[in-house]
């Protein structure tokens, strides 16, 4: 299912965690009205409904979250695009990422075709070379938390044949510098905020 946190508590009327729910227990959940009375009823949807509904459409940046709760995680996703011919090499409108580096590696392993991003925390060392050079093994993008970014990082990312896409901007006031050091993309919950 695509949903945000471990837990359904926050985002529907229910409560528990989303791998101790069964498939028709998180499908009668409200997932909307948490949000908006006129989302009242919405349920949450499977990664396949979502890319059958929006493929070819919009790009789909899917984010593999604590993919360590959920073995077999990376097969499933990789299966889901694979049938839906979301594999081509020429598909360049998905992008699988993950904070668990391990999880994307097994994804590349798997599906190889389909681009995959790595996000990173803010970390006061910066990312080293060998870290880039790892990272540029498996991965086509990396993205950073936005504090993190500087015109030299994105210069230095690009160096290794990566793209960034930094997180998470909730202020309107945080994309002229993203933009102006250079970044391909960014990851948001306001797209509104991005010219």
């Amino acid at each position: 299912v695509v949903i945000h946190d471990t837990t359904v508590d926050r985002t529907t009327d229910g409560t528990g965690k989303v791998k101790n729910l069964t498939f028709e227990e998180l499908k009668a959940l409200d997932a909307g009205s948490s949000f908006s009375k006129k989302f009242a009823g919405e349920k949450i949807p499977t990664l396949g409904e979502v890319l059958d509904e929006y493929k070819g459409k919009i790009g789909i940046l899917i984010e593999l979250k604590s993919p360590s709760l959920y073995p077999g995680i990376e097969q499933r996703v990789a299966h889901l695009l694979k049938e839906r011919n979301l594999d081509k090499p020429k598909n360049k409108e998905i992008i699988v990422q993950s904070f668990e580096h391990e999880s994307v590696k097994t994804f590349h392993s798997i599906l190889p075709e389909v681009s995959t991003g790595l996000l990173l925390e803010f970390s006061p060392d910066g990312i080293s070379e060998q870290q880039l050079t790892e990272f540029s093994s498996y991965a086509e993008y990396l993205n950073p938390n936005k504090t993190m970014i500087s015109k030299r990082l994105v210069e230095r990312i690009h160096e290794f044949g990566m793209k960034t896409y930094p997180w998470t901007v909730r202020e309107a006031d945080s994309v002229k510098p993203l933009v102006k050091a250079g970044v391909d993309g960014i990851i948001t919950d306001y797209p509104d905020y991005i010219d």
